[in-house]
């Protein structure tokens, strides 16, 4: 096994993302797209400098809500470069890297020479694989950057407690997102885990799932609300760290649920109807790229009630 030593850079990223996780939302900004299709590196600009000024605990560009997949090495340095630049320091930046680990690698240095201060490694392409070669994956990144890794489970990617273990101790593998929502392998996982190893909720919405996680010792979530509603996203994160039940009940049962309800109507929902709810609310992030389509009519009428009804709530205007 490919073992990389802890450095104090890796030491102090965790620190900053522990302190952020606790203190905010994480942050997955959407992509700015031109109608046709290709990128709108200014109109992304103005998108992510409004979103971080909303003070996340992080800032997680191109990952799966912002379309990671649909863009290509040019694409993702400018956003990577951007985001980098609109942080100035202020908050970490974690990037998205993905597919094979040698691919990976090349957007690991992409990112690294951005100026990220971490990479979310997203599930590999395609195969279902044994758990050695999961770890084996995580390996061959790690040994090709020098940024701290957070790896992902979701879809075909979920660890045993045996192969957290051995993950853990990749030196620059600082924490695990999950997007399972299986809580007894959760459980198994953070007891598993070194202490000081980070773990957050990346569950779709996971703001309905956030009670349930925070049972397992996961308070921390991600959030694609706050990707066009940081008021609503704020507003819940606010009231379930204080344990305001009854605003906690209340986003949840007018705004989250029919929210979600909304979005499994149709694949790709999850990314297609933040940013065309981005869009309602006259955010610069154009439309979604194939295989991603934008929504119906019928459901933007719907989203649009939906979100009026959820910044209502917090006192916020469409």
């Amino acid at each position: 096994m490919t073992t990389v030593n802890i450095d104090t850079d890796t030491d102090a990223v965790t620190r900053r993302l522990e302190e952020g996780m606790a203190s905010g939302v994480l942050s997955f900004p959407l992509t700015s797209f031109h109608t046709d299709g290709s990128l709108d590196p200014d109109g992304f600009r103005a998108y992510v400098a409004a979103q971080i000024a909303t003070a996340p605990g992080a800032v997680f560009p191109a990952c799966g809500t912002g379309e990671f997949f649909s863009l290509d090495e040019d694409e993702y340095r400018q956003v990577v470069s951007i985001t980098v630049e609109e942080a100035g320091g202020r908050v970490p930046v974690v990037a998205g890297i993905g597919y094979g680990w040698a691919q990976a690698a090349r957007f690991a240095r992409i990112a690294e020479e951005a100026g990220a201060d971490a990479l979310l490694v997203l599930p590999h392409y395609l195969v279902a694989a044994p758990q050695d070669g999961l770890v084996a994956q995580l390996e061959q990144i790690a040994a090709r950057t020098r940024l701290p890794l957070i790896a992902y489970q979701r879809g075909q990617v979920a660890f045993t407690a045996a192969s957290l273990k051995r993950v853990a101790a990749i030196g620059t593998v600082i924490g695990l997102k999950d997007g399972h929502s299986d809580l007894d392998r959760l459980q198994r996982l953070t007891l598993a885990a070194p202490e000081g190893f980070l773990f957050f909720n990346g569950a779709s919405t996971a703001e309905i799932q956030a009670r349930a996680y925070a049972t397992v010792g996961i308070p921390a979530y991600s959030s694609a609300v706050h990707a066009f509603a940081p008021e609503i996203a704020n507003a819940f994160f606010t009231a379930f760290q204080d344990g305001d039940h009854g605003t906690v009940d209340k986003l949840l049962r007018d705004f989250y649920v029919p929210l979600v309800e909304l979005r499994d109507r149709v694949p790709g929902y999850a990314v297609s109807l933040v940013k065309a709810a981005a869009r309602l609310r006259g955010r610069p992030v154009g439309p979604v790229r194939a295989p991603l389509t934008d929504p119906s009519d019928a459901d933007l009428a719907d989203l649009r009630q939906i979100l009026t009804t959820g910044l209502d709530l917090v006192g916020a205007a469409l």
